[in-house]
């Protein structure tokens, strides 16, 4: 018979170009006209609107300069919107990497943290084209929530400082603890005109959100408090202050330092920024899919972050990634498609070659205001407090990653997460996996459901004592093979066993591996083993792991492998000893 003709709904594999074509290209291809390009453009203004702000915020929060975070804006985001598998996603410094960056920045200064990221980038690419995007989405979501809560916790406890405007004799610790303890020893250098400042922006962004929701309540905030802040000679360190402000010139590439000694110590480190950035844009293009309807490739989008990353730190940025705030605004805004990023980008770089001068007023007060306000926002407090009312496993697995986030390592945390929520899963699919005896009916003339009715009369399972019939139901896999095969393991006083896979759907060569032994010791025993109901999948997995005839036979169904039993009973005892 003709193969195509024999599986004639078989999906064909995707080609190459199909998963790594950016959505920019399909856009184009798909048509687009000046309404489409008023739509993108009136969109990339709203975000870098959102974005300005928050780019030099979470560069400060980083422990690096404001400009940092502008070029990883400006270029890695260009590179995500251009080259990316999402039409919606905007990229850019986020806050989940403050924690990251921080602590490489500590350990290797800006140098290594610029290493840093082009090496997470060229392992984005090979995670993108190895199709390992698929796989980054299967993280539990109580690991999600767990981490995302923690890094929230850590952003926060980042801008005390400048929320309070306390004066350190010392360099802030980065552990939470020892900044806790360090910031409560300096309480009394606490600033009034910082706290006033921080607690004037949360109270504009948080007031615009509730009376004018579609008002940039960021930028409004920051430009409001800037120009309070000047007027009134108020007492508060400012970008300028503190970092001399911004550069009001175009940053030419550059290569950081590269030696064979640099890559080795800062891999880990990149390692993480991969994992993180990983994460984070997948689950921000999940976002956008669910607002749209539209439908990402993930490894694409893979492979555009980690050019976005080599980008930017071609160009002195920091880590980029996929920001779901920035890219549901993107979204709202009328967005039609990749080109609505990169214009976003493009404004970013008008603002800091027109208005760097002025970003010198604006208070760190003002910017670790917005920070706090990103981080009760990133907290997911409900999916957290749902969590842990929904179950002790998922609840073991939030708290963990959580705990260890924000006490020891957000990679640490992810990890350990991942590996309970598996092993959640494991122990609950077990559960469900069972298997069934059939008692013979002629024996045992009761009703055959819960309500009382009878199925109808089949004699052909009308067995005698002599027969044991088993189903399996559920994935039977490593996490199950113990209980399955201590009941499957009772051999004595029969002389036939009926194994029915009908309501198999999986099994792994551990499961198969263990029927294969119990066959083997069935036959050492004289007992004829029957084995029913098996798909070709699962009867292919059987047979590869010696659950083959003699030891085993196969039949479609209990009716038939019951028949063949008793036909065969006469001379049971000598076919099992030839």
């Amino acid at each position: 018979m003709d193969a195509s003709r024999a599986q004639p709904n078989r999906p064909s594999q995707p080609t190459f170009a199909e998963l790594f074509t950016p959505k920019l290209v399909t856009l184009l291809r798909e048509g687009y006209g000046v309404d489409a390009l008023r739509g993108d453009a009136i969109a990339g203004l709203t975000v870098a609107i959102v974005a300005l702000p928050l780019s030099m915020a979470i560069a400060i929060a980083s422990g690096t300069t404001p400009d940092r975070g502008l070029y990883a804006a400006i270029f890695g985001g260009f590179l995500v919107s251009a080259l990316g598998g999402s039409r919606f996603q905007i990229g850019g410094p986020a806050g989940a990497f403050i924690v990251l960056v921080a602590a490489s920045v500590a350990r290797h200064g800006i140098e290594g943290v610029l290493l840093a990221t082009m090496i997470a980038g060229l392992i984005l690419i090979a995670a993108g084209f190895l199709r390992l995007g698929t796989y980054i989405k299967f993280i539990p979501y109580p690991v999600t929530v767990g981490f995302t809560a923690g890094i929230a916790v850590i952003i926060f406890a980042s801008q005390i400082r400048d929320l309070l405007g306390i004066t350190l004799t010392a360099k802030e610790p980065g552990e939470l603890v020892a900044k806790l303890e360090a910031l409560g020893r300096a309480i009394g250098t606490t600033n009034a005109a910082a706290v006033a400042v921080s607690v004037a922006t949360i109270a504009i962004i948080a007031g615009l959100r509730r009376l004018r929701p579609t008002w940039p309540g960021m930028l409004i905030a920051v430009a409001a408090t800037a120009v309070a802040a000047a007027l009134l000679n108020l007492p508060v360190e400012t970008i300028g202050t503190r970092f001399g402000g911004i550069p009001q010139a175009f940053p030419m590439p550059a290569l950081p330092p590269v030696t064979l000694a640099k890559i080795q110590e800062v891999l880990p480190d990149a390692a993480a920024f991969a994992l993180l950035g990983a994460i984070e844009s997948l689950l921000s293009a999940v976002v956008a899919d669910s607002m749209t309807g539209r439908r990402h490739r993930s490894n694409c989008e893979l492979v555009a972050q980690g050019f976005a990353n080599i980008g930017s730190a071609l160009f002195g940025g920091i880590c980029v990634t996929g920001t779901i705030a920035r890219t549901a605004t993107n979204v709202r805004a009328g967005a039609r498609g990749p080109v609505s990023g990169m214009l976003h980008s493009l404004f970013l770089l008008a603002f800091m070659l027109l208005a760097a001068p002025l970003a010198s007023y604006i208070p760190l007060a003002t910017l670790a205001g917005v920070l706090a306000v990103v981080a009760w926002n990133m907290a997911e407090k409900h999916e957290f407090v749902t969590l842990i009312r929904s179950s002790w496993g998922d609840a073991v697995v939030l708290l963990a990653t959580f705990l260890l986030t924000v006490f020891r390592d957000l990679t640490e945390g992810i990890v350990v997460g991942f590996a309970l929520g598996a092993l959640l899963f494991i122990h609950r699919m077990s559960e469900i996996t069972g298997v069934d005896s059939y008692a013979p009916r002629a024996i045992d003339d009761v009703a055959d459901t819960a309500n009382g009715a009878r199925e109808r009369y089949d004699p052909a399972l009308a067995v005698d004592r002599d027969i044991m019939i088993y189903r399996i139901n559920g994935a039977f896999f490593f996490g199950a093979v113990a209980a399955v095969a201590s009941v499957l393991d009772r051999l004595a006083g029969y002389k036939a066993l009926v194994i029915d896979f009908a309501a198999v759907p999986l099994l792994d060569s551990t499961a198969a591996n263990a029927i294969a032994q119990i066959a083997i010791k069935a036959r050492r025993h004289g007992v004829r083993v029957v084995i029913t109901g098996a798909s070709p999948a699962v009867r292919r997995t059987l047979l590869a792991h010696g659950a083959r005839p003699p030891q085993a036979k196969y039949r479609s169904d209990i009716a038939s492998a019951v028949a063949e039993i008793k036909r065969l009973d006469g001379r049971l005892t000598a076919a099992v000893g030839a």
